[in-house]
């Protein structure tokens, strides 16, 4: 049997294995067992060679009799081996030939995640300098303690540690910090980080000069940390080190700071070339105060295209150089930063898209309609991923009426977020034609079978009327409204239900019912009513207890404001119940009073204009608004005489008194007018002119039965 184990040792102060070459770098991974012990005695059992030959008779000196112990025991005058855990000797520090073990009680703490310990912050393992002093006390090292080495196996552990903490960063700032944290102090006791300004996108290309921008330094802190698990060196007061470093540097076409960053392999800045580069990138300053030889390392920061940036790498006079190794960990560090930096940039862009494509898919203001007040809420399911399905809407109708709509689509990626906003464009322009709630529905579900096979979605569409005090509601498939009524009582709208968008095949219903004054409207998603901790029911039934609690606080009389009760609806949610987007659609009904509303049919006869003009005369007289007079004669005038022109029905004429006063005149004419510059030759078209000049603003709306011109004057 083999006896003889290949190892990988845990650190890279492990004295060279006798009867082996020092330049062999196999030879730092071969260790010898101690030999065996025979039950009942002390002696030794022969080892076996390893080429399986006779092991060497009993009390007979061999030449790997030297091999057959340990090098950490020590061969005692009976001739037993001395296990070294029974002792005190350190297995790093071993006594040299014929010498006993000296103890050593220090025992420094094992760096964080799993980092080696540097050389020259190990308490227990003094480094030598040229004379044979310690390089950290200037003492004269023990003799025949061996001078300790760094070993590949401690750079591919630092390495696996600081890319697993570099790869945990998400956007740019952890990936930095991350790079900063992983290398100071273990790596280095200072670096800079350079990057790219602006950082280009993608395949972007920059159009601009090179410019690069210190966005982080670290340095080794001067106290002493004994209890993070690493004992930095003590720096010297002040320390060259905290004034290297410059704000903002312009690459140069050509330059030598330019020829490194194209190199893309790190470099140390005692070549000529790095040596050049440092003060275009540090300033003179900054490049002055860079210890000489071997003690710093710049490394270019390259993404999946271009340099990206730069990491300057700096050891302090009184710590061991760099060697030729470190620039290989050097590399890797900056090719793992590099790619997540790129990563981070690229995700960071596409976060804003979806961001940018929510926000402009939902109404950035509420429209002001007459005698409805509308306040609302979004909510996504998480800050990282903002984009979703679920919208709301207020669109003002012909004749002071108001469509309220909330939707939401299934899913919560770009593609629901993209149909959310064609089913919400689809429904704005299905209430520019005036249609039945259960029309729009109708044909937003043959637009999202249109869409696709798999798009559903579910709506709530209602239309309230100021004027007549009631709203129409049609639902496909949608949580059910909330009233909540002056006096405090909230009641769950009963609304049939109907298919969701999208299944084809299928008829809505609409219920028409009362909306008294002071009373308020709720319009939500199921992600306000509906997690994993309740079913979509038992929220629903929260959401009323809730609107009602908030009722009584302000007493019977007076509804609680309504920016307050969207606000109140959402304490409602607690830690673990964000699983989907909220979006929440608040509408308190004002109505208008029917004393403010004058409405009257005019003949379409050549008599109407005149008698339109003593109609509004009469009510402008009744409400103290003479003052308007001469200006609503005038464009009442005007806009009842194009419609008489071509209407071949009655001629409706409407004034409504709120903050302004609106006209309204409709006929059975779909053709909307429009406006236009006559020439001085012609006999008309002069009226919508007037209209545009005079009025606060105007309009003109297709109805399924012909359409509507309005305009709207200050009342003061």
């Amino acid at each position: 049997m083999d006896s003889t184990r290949v190892t990988e040792q845990p650190t890279s102060f492990e004295r060279p294995q006798p009867g082996v070459d020092p330049a062999d770098p196999r030879g730092a991974l071969l260790r010898t067992p101690p030999p065996a012990r025979v039950p009942g005695t002390g002696a030794a059992l022969p080892v076996q060679s390893r080429s399986g030959g006779e092991p060497p008779a009993s009390g007979a000196a061999s030449p790997g009799a030297s091999e057959a112990t340990s090098p950490g025991s020590t061969v005692t005058p009976d001739g037993t081996g001395q296990d070294p855990a029974a002792g005190s000797g350190s297995e790093h520090s071993q006594p040299g030939a014929g010498q006993v073990a000296e103890p050593d009680t220090h025992r420094p703490r094992p760096a964080p995640e799993g980092i080696p310990v540097q050389p020259a912050a190990d308490h227990g393992r003094p480094v030598q300098g040229p004379d044979g002093t310690e390089r950290r006390t200037g003492q004269q090292a023990q003799p025949g303690r061996p001078t300790p080495m760094r070993r590949d196996g401690d750079r591919l552990r630092f390495v696996g540690a600081a890319t697993r903490r570099i790869a945990r960063g998400i956007d740019l700032d952890e990936i930095v910090m991350g790079l900063c944290r992983a290398t100071v102090p273990t790596f280095s006791d200072a670096i800079l980080v350079y990057l790219r300004d602006p950082l280009p996108v993608g395949d972007e290309r920059p159009t601009g000069p090179l410019v690069l921008r210190l966005r982080r330094t670290d340095r080794i802190p001067a106290e002493r940390d004994t209890e993070g698990g690493f004992t930095p060196v003590a720096p010297p007061e002040p320390s060259e080190l905290d004034s290297v470093g410059a704000e903002l540097c312009t690459v140069r076409p050509g330059s030598a700071l330019a020829e490194v960053l194209r190199g893309v392999r790190p470099v140390f800045t005692d070549a000529p070339a790095a040596r050049a580069a440092l003060p275009e990138l540090l300033g003179e300053e900054g490049a002055s105060a860079v210890p000489d030889g071997q003690r710093a390392i710049l490394a270019p920061l390259r993404g999946r295209r271009r340099v990206i940036g730069a990491a300057l790498f700096l050891r302090r006079p009184e710590r061991i150089p760099f060697e030729a190794d470190d620039l290989l960990v050097a590399a890797q560090l900056a090719t793992h930063s590099a790619l997540g930096i790129d990563k981070a940039v690229l995700y960071g862009r596409e976060a804003y898209i979806a961001d940018e494509l929510q926000r402009t898919m939902l109404p950035e203001n509420l429209p002001r309609c007459t005698g409805v007040r509308l306040a609302s809420r979004y909510l996504p399911a998480a800050e990282t991923a903002r984009v979703g399905g679920d919208w709301y809407d207020a669109i003002p109708l012909p004749g002071s009426r108001v469509a309220l709509v909330v939707g939401d689509v299934m899913g919560h990626s770009m593609t629901s977020a993209a149909i959310m906003g064609q089913l919400r464009t689809t429904a704005q322009t299905l209430a520019g034609l005036d249609l039945p709630p259960q029309e729009v529905l109708h044909h937003l579900d043959e637009q999202a079978q249109r869409l696709g096979v798999d798009r559903m979605a579910t709506c709530l569409y209602a239309v309230y009327d100021p004027v007549a005090h009631r709203i129409t509601i049609a639902n496909a498939g949608h949580p059910p409204p909330v009233l909540l009524e002056l006096g405090g009582r909230a009641e769950v709208l009963r609304v049939p239900a109907g298919a969701p968008i999208g299944v084809g095949g299928v008829d809505f219903e609409a219920v028409e019912l009362d909306a008294p004054a002071g009373a308020t409207l709720l319009l939500y998603t199921d992600g306000l009513v509906e997690s994993r901790l309740r079913d979509v029911w038992t929220g629903i039934e929260q959401l009323r207890e809730k609107l009602a609690a908030t009722a009584q606080l302000t007493g019977p009389d007076h509804p609680p404001p309504l920016e307050a009760l969207c606000d109140e609806v959402l304490d409602m949610l607690g830690p673990g119940d964000r699983d989907d987007d909220i979006a929440l659609l608040a509408a308190r009904f004002d109505g208008i009073a029917p004393s403010d509303v004058a409405y009257w049919f005019l003949e379409p006869e050549d008599a109407a204009p005149g008698r339109a003009r003593r109609l509004a005369r009469r009510a402008l007289s009744r409400w103290g608004m003479e003052e308007l007079s001469d200006s609503v004669e005038l464009l009442v005038s005007e806009v009842v005489t194009n419609a008489v022109r071509y209407a071949t029905r009655p001629v409706t004429l409407r004034l409504l008194r709120t903050d302004v006063l609106r006209c309204e005149v409709g006929d059975d004419v779909p053709q909307l007018p429009r406006l236009r510059q006559a020439r001085a030759t012609d006999e008309g078209g002069r009226g919508l002119y007037l209209v545009n000049r005079l009025a606060r603003r105007w309009g003109a709306t297709r109805l399924s039965t012909g359409k509507v011109v309005w305009f709207e004057l200050n009342r003061s």
